[in-house]
Order: C-alpha cells, then structure tokens, then sequence
C-alpha cells in the first residue's frame, strides 16, 4: 500500500481545503466547540452545501449521484472536514438506507428515494433495536401483517436516533411469526407522519435529546414500501449494518480528537509542569496514537477491498470495536484533563444568558461527551456481539 499523495491527490487535498473555507456555513463555525446542541437545520445546512457540489454522498456509485472518487481521495474529504471541525452528516439516509435501497430497491423506489436522501429533503431515522431486542436483534417483535395492498405495523422501538426530526424510518419488522428468527423479518420504509405512530424522547446522561422510543400503533405501511423480498429483510439489515461499522470506525474524527487533547494537556498545567509532561498521561495519549495508526492502516485495506469490489464484509466488527472504543478513551483523556472542572457541567449557553462555565472554556463539555460516549460500545451491534462474529466469520471458531 502507498501511503504518500501523489501531486493529483495533494491537488484535490487543496481544493477540498479550500472548498471547506469558503462554503462551510458561517453560522456552525465553532458551534461543536461551544458545546452548543445542533438543531436539524444546523445539519442540514452543511448537507445542502455538499449536496449542491456534488459531493455529499462519496461512496455511493456515480450513476445515483456518487462523485467516482478514488479511494484515496474519499479518504482525504473525510480528513479535510474532520481537520476543519466540520459537524458530522446524519449516516442514516447516506449511508445506511442509500445503500440498501440503490442495492436491493425497485427501479420506482431508487428512483424516488435517493435523490431526495442526497439533496435532504427527506431526514431518515432507523427503526431496528427494541426494548428486549438488542444485541439480539432477530428476536424482535414489531409485527408487520398483511391486509392487501398494505402492511399493519404494531410495536416498539428504542434508541431511535433524531427521530424526532425524522420524514421516514427504516424499520425491520416481522411478517412470519413461525419463521425462525432472521427468516421472518422483513425490511419496510415508513412514512413518520403515518397516523399511529408516536416518538417520545430519552433524555441522555450528557442531557441530550438525541434518541428516542417509537410507538407503532396499527401503522398502514404500502407493500411497495417494503424493500427486497418479505421474509428476506435479514439480507438487507446485514448489508446496513456492515456499512454502519465501518462508519462507527470515526477514525479521521479520532485523529482530530487526539490534535486537541494534547493541544489541552500542553497547556494545562499539573502540578508546576503541563499535564503532557506527566510520563503517565504522555503514555496514554502515546498508546492511543499508535492504536488509532494501527486502526487507520485496517480502515485503509477495507476502503481498499471496497473499491475492487469487495463490499464490507466481517472485518468490518473490527473497525467498529477498536474505533468505538478509541474514541471512549479520547473522552477519557479529555475529562482527566479537565479534572474537577469536568463535574459541574453545564450545556444550552444561548443568547442572552448571563452565567459561565467554571473554569476553562473546553472544560464543561467534557463530561457531557464522556457520558454520551459511552454508547459507542453498545449501538451498531454490541462489542460483545462483534467478537463473537469475528470469532465465527474471520477465524472460523
């Protein structure tokens, strides 16, 4: 593998630089500093900007509005906004429900769904854990029965992601309840402004509302919504998932993390030296680099598989459990340096307020992003889970 930019590559590197300094809208900048909580046209805004380039769904083939970027230079835009601080785009349209429906979709649903994920006009939540189905996810329960032309959905999901903003949710929901598990589960596309459906929000540890419950009460869902065979949903949400693990890696966000905790450490001081003086915190942050190295070579070969065809397989669990995990730690790091200033934290500074965080002005979002953090270890399939899938499909135990 060459890792040195050839002079075309270190040319797009530029633009993109450029591109990101002169269209990233003004309003967001320093927002994710601030601690500030995103509203959905905080989002979109940033969506709406690539959308217009051309450039806001990477990954996807050119011929449903993908750019044809080489895997390089994928990896260069994802360094290039993780470096300039960019806000994260919503995975759930571009990279979860994209590519299933332009994969397993009808030529009428790719062609009405997937220009209006690229250009934002729809906002897509993901409707799969339930309250006892997890980690075990094909033991759910949400029931989808058929009455003609229409299926009647009933049940309960949780931890659903931005629904509260969400146009359509992506649900698996069972349609043969004397299948066995994975083979009775089907892959429906819902309309979140269906009559019967409710969405409460889970205020989070970090005092966030970003996940939610869903309630499903005799929702009419179009058989033409349903993707790929009925029974055969399991296909579809393997598929999702893989790509969600290989998202879940963050590795180009992980790097800029590691840039400001030792930017804190170096300026923080322990006792009369900076905290990056104390050998015990320098290891930590050292053997946090070297795994993120390590993590960013396997994303590469997978990126590099993807591109000659192979589609992310298994392998995948490993992005997801190392990278899940390196970023806990950058929360870890971040809130020891923070010390005692990290436990009286406060979030929502708005205009006009006359109240301050205690001590320095990064120190009161450490907690709330140590807490949200812990997460990362749970959501796209458990740890747990992952290796035991490394175990069964990478090893063959």
């Amino acid at each position: 593998m060459d890792l040195e930019f050839s002079p075309e590559e270190i040319a797009f590197r530029d633009e993109v630089r450029t591109f990101i300094a002169e269209n990233y809208p003004a309003q967001l900048r320093g927002k994710q500093d601030e601690g500030d909580e995103l509203t959905k046209e905080d989002f979109l805004s940033w969506h709406r900007v690539l959308a217009k380039k051309g450039w806001v769904a990477p990954a996807w083939p050119v011929e449903y509005g993908g750019t044809g970027w080489t895997v390089t230079q994928r990896f260069i835009f994802s360094e290039e906004t993780a470096r300039a601080d960019c806000i994260r785009l919503m995975p759930f349209g571009l990279t979860m429900v994209g590519p299933v429906i332009y994969t397993f979709g009808t030529p009428e649903q790719k062609a009405h769904y997937l220009p209006r994920i690229l250009s934002g006009e729809d906002w897509w939540c993901q409707g799969y854990s339930e309250p006892g189905s997890g980690s075990d996810l094909a033991s759910l329960r949400t029931k989808a029965e058929r009455d003609g032309d229409h299926y009647v959905v009933n049940g309960q999901k949780t931890w659903t992601t931005m629904a509260q903003h969400a146009d359509w949710g992506f649900f698996l929901v069972r349609t043969d309840p004397d299948a066995k598990m994975q083979e009775g589960i089907s892959f429906l596309l819902i309309d979140m402004k269906s009559p019967g459906i409710e969405v409460r929000p889970i205020i989070t540890l970090g005092g966030e509302h970003e996940v939610n419950e869903v309630f499903l009460d005799n929702v009419k869902v179009p058989v033409s919504n349903r993707v790929y065979e009925e029974n055969k949903g399991w296909t579809c949400a393997k598929f999702l998932l893989a790509h969600e693990r290989v998202g879940i890696a963050g590795v180009a966000s992980s790097k800029r993390g590691i840039e400001k905790v030792k930017e804190i450490a170096a300026t923080e001081i322990d006792g009369d030296k900076p905290l990056l003086a104390n050998p015990f915190y320098r290891r930590k942050v050292a053997e946090l680099e070297m795994d993120l190295t390590a993590l960013e070579f396997t994303e590469l070969r997978t990126l590099a598989g993807e591109a000659a065809g192979k589609g992310p397989g298994p392998e995948s669990s490993v992005l997801k459990i190392k990278g899940s995990e390196i970023q806990q730690r950058l929360t870890e790091l971040a809130l020891e340096a923070a010390g005692h200033y990290g436990a009286p934290y406060f979030r929502g500074f708005g205009e006009g307020d006359n109240e301050h965080p205690i001590g320095p002005d990064w120190a009161h979002r450490t907690a709330p992003s140590y807490y949200n953090m812990r997460k990362t270890t749970i959501y796209g399939g458990s740890n747990e889970i992952q290796r035991n899938i490394i175990a069964k499909m990478v090893l063959g135990l």
